[in-house]
């Protein structure tokens, strides 16, 4: 199967008024796979839009993952 591309957020904030703004980058999925040395680049947390929800997925220094809303 060829990779496919999917636009991700990263480093999503809401600001005062509700709005969502932030930066586009793109990450590769394959077999609905993305690598998380690909969302963790420079940095060790991103937040996650789901719905009307934020979610943030951090990186610890034992190199696991936190998902926290």
């Amino acid at each position: 199967m060829n990779p496919t591309s999917r636009k991700d957020n990263e480093g999503i904030r809401q600001n005062s008024s509700g709005a969502i703004s932030g930066t586009e980058r793109n990450v590769a999925v394959i077999d609905h796979r993305i690598d998380s040395r690909d969302l963790f680049i420079a940095t060790r947390e991103i937040t996650i839009a789901h719905g009307e929800d934020i979610y943030r997925l951090r990186l610890t220094a034992q190199n696991k993952l936190i998902l926290t809303k």
